[in-house]
């Protein structure tokens, strides 16, 4: 297999232009390393970032909830490994990230439907978006459309240039490989 044209960029090759970035968030994951091939795109992906993973209206756990099933119908083993482990360290069971694979009950159930339809139909139909909104309030299903589209595009870059999965992740990982792997084994 060639090698990515875009691998992760080192500290050493990091573009000047955004040694800033490298100081903060983007100098801690490969996704973010890969990205700073194109310097003027992670500048300007860093506010949208903030908002979208951190100050969004959905919460840490809800916003897991809707990174793990877009990473996983997205076919992005990055994104899948990285959010198990942030799952994880927000106190999700095995049980509940399992889940999230398939159709789980209560909020989570709405949240991955949701997901789902916004894949499957580029769009939340006007019942769904009103149950939705009536669970999690208006602003945080906006929020859920706009981080269904983030992690999409971050799920393109990864999965067209091979981003590696970083190490502590892959070192995480190697505890519980059914849990962080996106296709998990059938003797697990």
């Amino acid at each position: 297999m060639p090698s990515s044209p875009c691998p992760p960029i080192s500290d050493a090759d990091w573009p000047e232009e955004i040694t800033d970035l490298r100081e903060s968030f983007a100098g801690a994951l490969n996704v973010y390393r890969t990205m700073a091939h194109h310097p003027a795109l992670l500048r300007a992906w860093a506010p949208l970032r903030q908002h979208v993973v951190k100050e969004n209206a959905l919460g840490p756990e809800l916003t897991e909830v809707v990174i793990l099933r877009a990473g996983l119908r997205m076919g992005s083993a990055y994104e899948w490994a990285h959010h198990v482990s942030r799952a994880l360290a927000l106190g999700f069971s095995e049980h509940r990230i399992t889940a999230i694979r398939g159709t789980p009950e209560g909020i989570d159930g709405l949240i991955v439907n949701a997901v789902d339809a916004l894949f499957d139909e580029r769009m939340l139909g006007k019942e769904q978006e009103a149950e939705l909104a009536d669970a999690i309030g208006r602003k945080a299903v906006i929020d859920l459309i706009a981080m269904v589209g983030f992690y999409s595009v971050l799920g393109y870059l990864l999965k067209t240039y091979d981003t590696p999965i970083d190490d502590a992740i892959q070192q995480e990982a190697q505890k519980k490989p059914s849990l962080f792997s996106l296709v998990p084994s059938s003797t697990s």
